[in-house]
């Protein structure tokens, strides 16, 4: 097979011995199994911010640090020099979470490093050494979905008491292995503290997951599991081994009007990016 030209400064400096074959191609980056050794790993190489599917990605980015001011004001200009930091950053923060998320007790990739934009971590198999399916590609009985969806849940909470939300979870996002199953693509990672649309995103994940699950276990759906997770967050009452019942007391706090404008903004300036990159696109 023809080596993307992103693997090749991977394979001069020794990081891979070989590229084997690619893996799968999503929104936001094409996966490849790598050789490393007698070992194979994956290498994660991301796509141009043109070519990645995520429409929010502004609303993503909030509350994520800059390395110094000259870099915060260059990304919050949109200069030249902050598409390309804001890039870096992005690549970085799946990294950065997964070194995090594993250190929690997550089940998530073990993470090698990441070079020249490139994201090497660990080939998740399934018993047969091959690589492990997706969640969404396989029939479950209603025993299969009850455990995945308790696994699943509790690396949620895990995941939120380590300050973090994964943001686009979903039946798609997770690996099924013979030790159950393991989340995947991280780099829209959000800083549950700092992130405004972190709530939101955190109860879309657990909603999504509990449609999926639930229509091999009916008894999922319908259940409040997210708003109820996120309740005991902020009280300060979330810890690893909460006991959670899917029920929760309605909010009858106002909307937050403030909240409501910011993710008006957000989307705003992701459709300014948009139309710009087609301007830019349709001037070459």
């Amino acid at each position: 097979m023809k080596v993307p030209p992103q693997l090749l400064p991977l394979l001069e400096d020794g990081l891979i011995d070989a590229v084997v074959r690619p893996l799968r191609s999503g929104k936001e980056a094409a996966v490849f199994v790598v050789r490393c050794g007698e070992e194979l790993r994956c290498a994660k190489v991301y796509k141009d911010a043109k070519q990645r599917g995520f429409r929010q990605a502004v609303a993503y980015q909030e509350g994520r640090k800059a390395r110094n001011s000259r870099q915060m004001r260059a990304m919050e200009k949109r200069s030249r020099y902050g598409r390309r930091e804001a890039e870096t950053a992005w690549h970085s923060a799946e990294v950065d979470a997964l070194f995090r998320l594993a250190a929690a007790g997550v089940r998530v990739p073990k993470p090698y490093g990441l070079f020249d934009g490139v994201l090497l971590m660990e080939l998740i198999t399934d018993p047969a050494g091959d690589a492990a399916p997706r969640l969404g590609d396989l029939p479950l009985t209603a025993e299969e979905a009850i455990d995945c969806h308790t696994r699943l849940l509790a690396d949620v909470v895990r995941m939120l008491c380590a300050g973090m939300v994964h943001g686009d979870l979903s039946e798609f996002n997770v690996l099924l292995t013979a030790d159950g199953p393991v989340i995947i693509d991280l780099p829209q990672v959000v800083d549950a503290t700092a992130n405004n649309s972190a709530r939101a995103l955190l109860e879309r994940d657990v909603a999504n997951l509990g449609e999926y699950l639930g229509r091999y276990a009916p008894q999922l759906q319908g259940r409040a599991y997210g708003p109820e997770i996120w309740q005991l967050y902020a009280a300060g009452a979330l810890h690893p081994d909460s006991v959670l019942t899917g029920q929760v007391e309605a909010d009858t706090t106002p909307a937050n009007v403030g909240d409501v404008m910011r993710e008006i903004e957000a989307a705003r300036l992701e459709a300014e990016l948009r139309q710009a990159g087609r301007e830019a696109a349709a001037q070459r």
